[in-house]
């Protein structure tokens, strides 16, 4: 039997998986056979990205508890022929010897992502959640894992007009944030003067101006209230243009071929329910929602068919939902 090589493991996965104890995150993907497996933790996952820290060559002494919700520690000591780790899951405790430690990521096209949780001004919510999750990508893993176009949209995440703060794409009782931040960070005040010059939208770079001079509530809310309406709909669908484009790079989330099919099936329902109502004359979009793959989870796959209307000064949608 060939030895298993200890391999040293770097710094940034140790910064890791230090993060993931430190906030009580323990989840592992057990091997259904254990000989000279790999054990999966999971790291980051949501639309954009599924990623994991790999234990090589693992092996398990005592019982993981797969739906332990409650005080965790853990505790990494290295030996001669690799590492051990200990974890307490309150009063329960295993541990798992390895090899080494490697981060394993997963990125895909996070473009055309739909969630619709919250209702009013959806396709607002839409880029909410997609600039959200690209700048936890960012955060949790690094440049490296992001393009040049994606690094400077991700700083929209820290724009309060158009973040949770104004448009949450989830419910208050999941957000992880309680006490909003009304200030916005430099860097998206940069992007959103460039989005408004190039829109040719000068109402708009007027107010982020006024807005960098005294930020806070009430600013941010004018703010957010002036991106849904009609004279500025050019800025928010460069921005959503330019998102779409910066995750277009990513490949599409593949599944096995019966589900492959269906979803294929519900795509094209919804592509003939566009068609229809673009040649109707009306602007619609189509958006998914995907499970994961490499760590499946209880979303089914849905599609539906975003359909922009005209309220008053506003812009709105009407979301459809492709079923049967």
């Amino acid at each position: 039997m060939q030895e298993n090589k200890v391999t040293d493991i770097a710094p940034e996965n140790l910064d890791r998986l230090g993060l993931l104890i430190e906030q009580g995150q323990f989840e592992l993907l057990l091997p259904k056979v254990w000989e000279a497996a790999d054990v999966r933790l999971i790291y980051l996952m949501n639309d954009a990205v599924e990623s994991f820290l790999v234990f090589q060559n693992a092996r398990m002494c005592g019982t993981y508890q797969e739906k332990f919700d409650g005080e965790l520690s853990a505790a990494l000591a290295t030996e001669e022929d690799g590492y051990v780790l200990a974890v307490h899951q309150g009063m329960n405790a295993f541990t798992l010897f390895f090899t080494g430690m490697v981060l394993e990521a997963h990125l895909f096209d996070y473009g055309h992502t739909g969630h619709f949780w919250v209702k009013g001004y959806e396709y607002l919510r839409q880029l909410e959640y997609r600039l959200a999750i690209l700048h936890d990508k960012l955060e949790y893993l690094g440049e490296e894992f992001c393009g040049k176009e994606e690094r400077q949209l991700a700083s929209l995440a820290e724009f309060p007009p158009l973040n949770y703060c104004c448009y949450p794409a989830v419910p208050k009782k999941y957000r992880t944030v309680t006490d909003p931040d009304w200030r916005p960070s430099e860097a998206a005040l940069q992007v959103m003067c460039e989005l408004a010059k190039e829109a040719g939208d000068v109402s708009l770079l007027r107010a982020l101006e006024r807005y960098r001079r005294k930020p806070g509530r009430y600013r941010a809310k004018q703010l957010g209230r002036l991106l849904h309406r009609t004279r500025h709909a050019a800025a928010v669908d460069l921005l959503t243009e330019q998102l779409t484009e910066a995750a277009g790079i990513y490949k599409k989330r593949s599944f096995q071929d019966k589900e492959q099919e269906e979803m294929q099936r519900l795509y094209r329902l919804a592509e003939a329910r566009a068609k229809e109502l673009r040649v109707r004359g009306l602007r619609c979009e189509i958006v998914e929602e995907e499970p994961f793959v490499y760590a499946r989870d209880s979303i089914a796959y849905k599609v539906y068919v975003m359909v922009w209307q005209r309220r008053g000064w506003n812009r709105v949608v009407r979301v459809e939902e492709i079923k049967e």
